[in-house]
């Protein structure tokens, strides 16, 4: 496909071929089976395209963190897995390395290593960068997109190290399957840590119930404005068979520390609502399960329309009764 754009453009370099190469191994997740970088330009493309979309998963995680106050530890941070080190750019500029902390790219591939170290250098000057894993100091473990390409064989060395971290923050795509995934991984770990999201509640997983096997833990991160009026996104979804507007995410962040959360007794929202004319069905974790009730149109018509629009916040404190919302609260937005 021949894809025109600015002669100035970064765009201009990308190997549309590799791209969809890459997202193919992704969707019928053979992308764990071997190291699927081959050249530098590969992960440049990459970076330019994919790695904005999971850049922007992040940004949703992250902000949702800030709601609940949440900060990483002060100490070093490892990027597992880190392809081209989007994730931990991300987080570095939401949480700056601590003084005397590092960054850590690990990667099965020495070619995605040494991309991620270098473009981390050139975005923060002057921090410590590592390759390789932390052999002793503390540190929080970053996981992005990293479960699904795990065999069982694969996910047991991971667990170990997720066992030596400080905090973790894993960001996997919306699927069943990745959510399926993530909330095993979740349930191997609980006992040694706190669960900080986007669980509201320390109990097992209610996802894991049977009668709740339809359900999947996930949400939507939002796309920024340059995503519909960019002509070089307008080309990439369209060549890739993408919808951009569609970006669905699921996530675990632990931590050892105390708990020092700012919404108790809060519900988290997941999915999408059902609407209906005159209510809509939402379902909601909390701490005695899922609950999927109903929230009147009449009743409630501000917080119906942020439903309809899909925007409303992520963690709610409501009252049921009967099946029936009768009152709703968000939580402050500030950080």
């Amino acid at each position: 496909m021949n894809v025109a754009c600015h002669p100035d453009s970064p765009w201009t370099r990308v190997d549309w071929r590799a791209l969809e190469r890459l997202r193919s191994k992704f969707l019928d997740e053979t992308a764990g089976a071997s190291d699927y970088w081959t050249q530098m330009s590969d992960l440049e493309s990459y970076d330019l395209s994919f790695g904005q979309r999971i850049a922007w998963k992040w940004n949703r995680v992250l902000d949702d963190l800030s709601v609940l106050g949440w900060r990483p530890p002060e100490a070093d941070v490892l990027d597992w897995g880190c392809g081209s080190g989007i994730a931990g750019r991300v987080f570095l500029d939401r949480y700056p390395l601590a003084e005397n902390s590092a960054l850590w790219c690990f990667d099965r591939s020495d070619l995605a290593a040494q991309f991620a170290r270098r473009r981390a250098a050139g975005r923060f000057p002057g921090i410590q960068i590592r390759e390789g894993v932390p052999a002793s100091t503390p540190f929080t473990l970053l996981l992005s997109h990293v479960l699904t390409e795990c065999d069982a064989a694969e996910m047991e060395p991971l667990l170990s190290l997720a066992r030596r971290a400080e905090a973790v923050v894993c960001v996997e795509p919306g699927t069943y399957g990745a959510s399926r995934r993530l909330i095993h991984f979740r349930e191997a770990l609980a006992a040694g840590f706190r669960i900080v999201a986007p669980c509201s509640h320390r109990g097992a997983c209610p996802m894991l119930q049977e009668v709740n096997a339809p359900h999947w833990c996930h949400h939507f991160a939002w796309p920024p404005p340059e995503a519909f009026t960019d002509s070089n996104w307008a080309r990439f979804a369209k060549f890739m068979g993408i919808d951009l507007r569609s970006l669905p995410v699921s996530f675990l962040v632990m931590d050892r520390r105390p708990d020092s959360r700012r919404l108790p007794g809060m519900t988290r929202l997941i999915g999408k609502a059902r609407i209906y004319k005159p209510h809509a069905l939402i379902l909601g974790c909390e701490a005695e399960g899922l609950i999927e009730p109903r929230v009147s149109k009449r009743r409630h018509p501000e917080f119906f329309k942020k439903l309809r629009k899909e925007d409303a916040p992520p963690w709610v404190r409501w009252t049921h009764e009967g099946g029936d919302v009768t009152d709703i609260q968000a939580p402050p937005q500030d950080s």
